[in-house]
């Protein structure tokens, strides 16, 4: 099968000939609600920059950055040039960087005054009349959750997403508190925006390697042969961090590694991998899609929640040999914290594909590594009747990040001892010159193709499988464990893959 990247210059492999849509880039506005702060500055700078090094801008682009500091477009744009400077994975090309800073200008606002939103409005058809684009306008609201309601509502009243084009919005996570709260805030948002209209960004889904399980067992059908619903035994998810809070407790002292990490990412990692690996367990000629992944989990019966879910809170310890406080000693955390800082799970998919094959997932802070990844085990009944000595399950490890890899673990007899030892084989990309996920993610976003966002229903699906959760924390259901700093996280979590007689890779 033929195959043609849609994106030329980016070390990933897209759809078939056969199936992709034209994705057209337009002239268009883009509106950064948030552009002071820190996402704006480590990522979205550094990413449209480097879309603008690659020609994968629209050919005139109108930037509106907004924020409540009262910046002048000069003081703004040597903003975006520090930032540059600072996290942009490419050298600024001094030669250009003029005009790429020239698209940019800043407007003072404040969601909560009707009157921002009119000059907003006037700035943006300025802007529009003086380059001669049309009122194509995309939308950035990298703002905390609770102004999303108001900042729609208020796009509306003021017409500005009322214009003769198209209009997207892109809506950063958290997408709700809980399943109640995330259907409220849809409701109001599609009164304004089409569900067309909406990109949820989860930027797990714009990592490279993540976006290459979509065709990785296409490309490479030895992989395919591998990848048999009778030779896995387990699938694992790890998405561990040595780093802290990072001066978020306002944000993550509400939200804890449930929502900060599991309600999103890892169960999008469930369905990415699912759907797509591996591709020839799928029981009819037609895809199976996400939805038909997240809605196919076992539930989570909140009183029995303990047998399937760890929750866990970090402890003072050793990250590299430098002592860190405990999560309970972190400016802004309450003295008597039961906030998670660490889930585990253990998911069971109710699919023909992947009926009797157990998901583990688990994400923490603080933990001894820092490290996304995939691990697929296999069965191996010869190793399990010991005749093979010293031999070990075969693992096929995805990583994500910080490195993208595939490795395989094969047993190789050792001469010496006469036993079988694991030896691993790193089938490793240059991951040197990488676009990062937000590259992708607004990339695709500027040419309207929502492929790698969240639609409506996962979401909600995600959050009808977190709720009993959620519950059986506030109901004292499930208790909380403590790790120290600088491990592999509660030792009770182990516990969820020896009842199946595995351990975490």
């Amino acid at each position: 099968m033929v195959t043609k990247s849609l994106t030329e210059g980016y070390n990933f492999i897209d759809e078939p000939v056969e199936i992709k849509k034209e994705w057209v880039m337009q002239d268009m506005t883009f509106v950064l609600f948030g552009a002071t702060g820190d996402l704006a500055q480590r990522k979205l700078f550094p990413a449209l920059y480097n879309l603008y090094l690659d020609e994968k801008l629209p050919e005139t682009i109108s930037i509106v950055g907004l924020g409540r500091k009262s910046y002048s477009d000069e003081v703004f744009q040597s903003t975006v040039e520090k930032s540059l400077y600072a996290y942009s994975r490419r050298s600024v090309q001094s030669g250009s960087l003029q005009d790429f800073l020239e698209k940019f200008r800043y407007c003072t606002f404040d969601a909560t005054e009707t009157e921002a939103y009119h000059q907003l409005h006037e700035l943006v058809e300025k802007r529009e009349d003086e380059l001669g684009i049309p009122q194509n306008r995309l939308f950035y609201l990298s703002v905390a959750p609770g102004l999303i309601d108001m900042i729609s509502s208020n796009l509306d009243a003021s017409g500005i997403s009322q214009g003769d084009g198209w209009n997207r919005l892109i809506v950063e996570k958290p997408f709700g508190r809980n399943l109640e709260t995330a259907r409220e805030l849809n409701s109001n948002l599609i009164k304004v925006f089409s569900e067309e209209e909406i990109y949820r960004i989860d930027h797990y889904l714009g990592k490279p390697m993540v976006q290459n399980l979509k065709t990785l067992v296409m490309a490479n059908p030895v992989l395919g042969s591998l990848l048999s619903h009778h030779q896995i035994s387990n699938v694992q998810i790890t998405a561990s961090e040595t780093v802290g809070i990072e001066n978020r407790a306002d944000y993550y002292d509400k939200a804890g590694a449930i929502r900060d990490m599991v309600q999103n990412h890892l169960l999008q990692l469930v369905m990415m991998t699912a759907v797509h690996l591996p591709d020839n367990l799928m029981v009819s000629t037609s895809r199976v899609n996400k939805t038909e992944i997240i809605e196919s989990l076992q539930p989570i019966v909140k009183e029995q929640a303990h047998q399937n879910i760890v929750r866990g809170q970090y402890e003072p310890g050793k990250i590299q040999g430098s002592a860190v406080a405990g999560y309970r000693e972190e400016e802004g955390v309450a003295a008597l914290s039961e906030n998670d800082t660490y889930v585990a799970a253990r998911i069971a998919i109710d699919h023909p594909s992947w009926r009797g094959i157990p998901f583990y997932i688990r994400t923490g802070k603080r933990m001894n590594e820092k490290s996304t990844k995939i691990v697929i085990e296999f069965e191996n009944n010869a190793m399990d009747s010991g005749i093979l000595k010293g031999a070990a399950p075969n693992l096929v490890m995805l990583e994500i990040s910080p490195n993208e890899s595939i490795s395989l673990r094969v047993n190789l007899k050792d001469a010496a001892s006469n036993q079988f030892k694991p030896v691993w084989t790193n089938l490793s990309t240059n991951s040197e010159g990488q676009p990062e996920a937000y590259e992708l993610l607004l990339y695709d976003a500027l040419r309207g193709n929502s492929t790698f966002f969240a639609d409506w229903r996962e979401v909600e699906l995600s959050w009808e499988w977190i709720q009993p959760v959620l519950e059986a924390f506030q109901e004292d259901l499930l208790p909380l464990h403590f790790y120290p700093a600088g491990s592999e996280g509660p030792e009770v979590a182990n516990e969820l893959l020896m009842a199946d007689q595995y351990k975490w890779w």
